[in-house]
């Protein structure tokens, strides 16, 4: 079965977009939005509120590029390890 951006049954996250973000990220503290409901996508934005969902904090030390999960299936979160391509 297709997961579409719009899939939602109140147990599985939205995926936000069916690929990953490829992001070059700077030295800080990083929330990837798990639910896939954020304005701020692939970061939360509190839409999470009134879910069973929780953003996955991240503390980057040094820049390097991050391919953050943008499905929001992967079995590493938050960083995309492929899941998306069974999904389509």
């Amino acid at each position: 079965m297709a997961v579409t951006r719009n899939s939602d049954n109140g147990t599985q996250p939205r995926p936000a977009q069916l690929e990953p973000y490829v992001i070059e990220m700077a030295p800080g503290t990083y929330s990837w939005c798990s639910c896939g409901r954020s304005k701020r996508e692939p970061f939360c934005d509190g839409s999470h509120k009134g879910t069973q969902f929780r953003p996955v904090k991240v503390t980057i030390t040094e820049p390097r590029t991050i391919a953050w999960c943008g499905c929001k299936r992967t079995k590493t979160p938050p960083y995309c390890d492929g899941t998306h391509a069974g999904l389509i």
